[in-house]
């Protein structure tokens, strides 16, 4: 199955990302867009019924095959820079499935979906990204929990950060994603098991690609993997060393490992 979008790369839109993300700096119509803030655009809204219980478009309803399992994450992603994307001119989001598996996890059941984006404006290959979503069985609260690895301590630079409800809203609205995770504290506390609202994974790499970018100029890959959840109280350390990139949590855990290249 495919997808198409197309959409105008409204420079408002990426200021309002800039703004969150506390960046002092701003675009205006004919700029290079900042890597990664395509997540932005293509905004695919659903009516209310079809939205699962999460906030998500149900699966197997669209794009996304309904894999039997309630919990998404989005566990990681590729990135190839092919091109400048353009603010103020009209690109166009194709989407398919790249691969679907199921898995037998330590915790229990686990299901994988890798989504391909390749985005094009003026006819030009500019961005081609590899989006993988697991699912998994809602948390038993009797099982115990699993040892997070520990992040490494020797980075090269290292720039802390700290985020509210409000950035997290915030956020969840630019890119139009109505994970409840994000906003709704009861939800991820007591149906999704989580000690707070969820930092999105997705800013988690956003802010390590801008980072990247300021040491390494114009980036040509990006990858990232998500490895334990950050909540919305807690600080953290994002971490580089030689191509290399991390999210360190306050308590030293390892949350999101990325690898950049120019």
């Amino acid at each position: 199955m495919l997808q198409s979008q197309t959409d105008i790369l409204d420079p408002a839109r990426s200021n309002a990302l800039l703004v969150t993300l506390d960046r002092i700096e701003r675009v205006q119509e004919g700029d290079i867009l900042p890597p990664f803030f395509h997540q932005i655009y293509f905004w695919d809204p659903q009516m209310a019924q079809d939205l699962g219980r999460d906030g998500h478009p149900k699966t197997g309803h669209g794009l996304i095959p309904d894999m039997g399992l309630p919990r998404r994450m989005w566990a990681g992603g590729q990135l190839e820079f092919l091109a400048p994307l353009r603010v103020g001119q009209t690109a166009t989001k194709t989407s398919t499935i790249h691969q679907t598996e199921h898995k037998q996890g330590r915790s229990g059941p686990l299901a994988f979906v890798t989504v391909r984006h390749d985005i094009e404006q003026n006819g030009t290959l500019c961005v081609r990204e590899y989006q993988d979503l697991v699912y998994r069985e809602d948390p038993d609260p009797d099982a115990p929990q699993p040892t997070p690895a520990s992040a490494p301590t020797d980075e090269a630079l290292c720039e802390q950060v700290a985020f509210t409800s409000t950035q997290l809203f915030r956020y969840s609205a630019l890119t139009f994603n109505g994970h409840r995770i994000h906003y709704d504290l009861d939800y991820a506390r007591d149906i999704e098991g989580y000690k707070g609202l969820v930092t999105h994974g997705p800013l988690l790499a956003q802010l390590l690609m801008l980072q990247a970018q300021d040491q390494l100029g114009a980036l040509s890959t990006f990858s990232f993997r998500g490895t334990a959840p950050l909540m919305h109280f807690e600080q953290a350390d994002l971490c580089w060393k030689d191509g290399t990139c991390w999210v360190r949590a306050q308590d030293g855990r390892l949350c999101m490992t990325a690898m950049a290249t120019a």
